[in-house]
């Protein structure tokens, strides 16, 4: 018989820091008005200087941990995606089980591919609880990405988190289908010592992000003999407001079926968090018996997908801590360009 594993606990965190669209476009003198029409972009997160990835994998983690209703001593394994690692050589993943109980005996790595770091760190969590190896482990996506100063990455580069807590007992979503689409597509990157990254402009959506997240879903598809009707809800990789709703509508997806994972608008792209973080948004009001589905996308180029189906145990869980949609508009602090500027070091001071 085939084990059922799932996701037992999730959680996520945003900083409370929000700047503006029309306060960026201002700066370069940009068309604010294009930003929010053509990508749907309104406000986006920004962390302030004492936050990185790290701290916000931690706080994710900790409310993972209160849906799961497990000790961090429990957690086998942690897995963290993310393109903005606080260290170059040190993992992240060390800290986030340190400041959680999980050491010393916790197999830990980064992962690292564009944003769907995060989702192939969900993926090898549970095939590990699968497999029997681990009772639990945790999965995260968190970011602090980058963007130029006036560059189009600037309007939409954000920060946020997700975290999740597989295993095989008390599972609040199950997962049905897994697949992954994958090809050698240089649409965005970044080389070492580069603090800022590069990508193709136009390139970036088609033939990369829409090819890949179409090959995944409809391969997810395949696998699984379903279709968008099959689904309450779906949830894909937003890098604006408009491309996740374009691309599920060419899958056949209705807006009312993306709307609720779709957190772009008002957070802007969390990289690797961006489609983990929808999730939880979406998990917050599931019903049991709901089915999800999700593709992550990461450039360079790859997607995964996965089939949830939400259980009996979500009704317990959905209120044990802050729900993603509070974090979005709970204690909001809007910044200048210059605040921005200096909480994401643009400009240093110098003694």
């Amino acid at each position: 018989m085939t084990r059922k594993v799932g996701i037992v606990g999730y959680g996520a965190h945003i900083p409370r820091y929000r700047i503006k669209v029309e306060e960026i476009a201002k700066t370069w003198g940009a068309d604010a008005p294009s930003y929010k029409r053509g990508l749907e972009l309104w406000e986006k997160s920004v962390p302030p200087p004492d936050c990185d990835a790290i701290t916000l994998a931690v706080e994710a983690a900790k409310r993972a941990l209160k849906r799961a209703g497990i000790k961090g001593s429990q957690i086998s394994s942690m897995y963290i995606g993310s393109e903005s690692h606080p260290y170059a050589v040190k993992p992240s993943g060390t800290v986030v089980a340190e400041a959680i109980g999980a050491v010393p005996f916790c197999r830990c790595a980064d992962y690292e591919f564009a944003c769907k770091a995060g989702t192939e760190a969900m993926y090898t969590t549970l095939m590990l609880v699968k497999s029997g190896d681990i009772e639990y482990g945790m999965a995260i996506a968190a970011d602090t990405s980058q963007g130029a100063p006036g560059d189009a990455l600037e309007y939409s580069a954000s920060a946020g988190a997700a975290a999740f807590v597989m295993g095989a007992e008390n599972i609040v979503a199950e997962i049905e289908y897994t697949t992954s689409f994958m090809t050698d597509t240089p649409d965005f990157w970044r080389r070492e010592h580069q603090f800022y990254p590069q990508h193709g402009g136009r390139y970036t959506g088609e033939p990369a992000y829409f090819k890949h997240t179409t090959g995944a879903a409809k391969s997810l598809f395949e696998k699984s003999g379903t279709k968008p009707s099959d689904f309450q809800w779906a949830v894909f990789h937003q890098p604006n407001g408009k491309f996740p709703m374009r691309v599920g509508q060419m899958l056949g997806f209705k807006k009312e079926q993306m709307e609720r994972g779709r957190l772009t608008p008002r957070l802007g792209n969390t990289y690797s968090g961006a489609s983990p973080i929808g999730l939880t948004a979406i998990l917050d009001v599931a019903k049991p018996g709901d089915r999800i589905f999700m593709v992550s996308y990461g450039s360079g180029a790859g997607s995964d997908g996965f089939i949830w189906r939400v259980t009996e145990r979500i009704k317990e869980v959905q209120n044990i801590t802050t729900q993603t949609f509070t974090l979005l508009d709970e204690k909001k602090v809007y910044i200048d360009y210059g605040t921005y500027a200096k909480f994401r070091h643009k400009i240093i001071k110098n003694d």
